[in-house]
């Protein structure tokens, strides 16, 4: 197995937002009677916009022709902090190996790229939201729960 790993670009749209829909599948663990339709398509918009503009890095990782896994991270800024004096945030998302691939260090390559990607555009704070299957591979990297931090539902 000879793992490449490729940054995404607009040209690869449909891969993109059927990797997408394949994460979000899996994290809510819905079947294929579900509706994407709509997620499908704002991603699509998303994924156009943000990678044009920048906001946003997909890592794809591929076994020759055939896709393995996949991460992104966007990136947004909030108003300086004493911890984040330059604002810049980073949130690593859609990670993603597809089962036959797990146990082989590509999420951690993937990671890697990610965060390597997040510093060198001065991100201040990294964040991302874990599964309970994903949570030791972030724990491992370093990652820990960001206690103070609330959502509105």
């Amino acid at each position: 197995m000879s793992i490449k790993y490729t940054i995404a670009t607009p040209d690869m749209l449909d891969l993109l937002v059927s990797t997408r829909i394949e994460v979000l599948r899996a994290a809510n663990r819905l079947d294929d009677s579900a509706d994407m339709s709509r997620v499908a398509a704002q991603s699509r918009a998303y994924y156009r916009e943000a990678l044009s503009d920048g906001s946003h890095t997909g890592i794809l990782a591929f076994d020759g022709d055939r896709f393995a896994g996949a991460g992104g991270v966007s990136y947004y800024r909030v108003m300086p902090t004493f911890h984040n004096p330059s604002g810049r945030c980073a949130y690593i998302m859609n990670m993603y190996v597809r089962p036959d691939y797990r146990r082989r260090g590509i999420a951690t390559a993937i990671l890697d790229l990610l965060v390597t990607d997040a510093r060198e555009r001065g991100a201040g704070r990294i964040a991302l939201e874990a599964t309970e299957a994903g949570r030791p591979l972030y724990e491992k990297y370093g990652f820990v729960p960001a206690l103070s931090e609330m959502a509105l539902p």
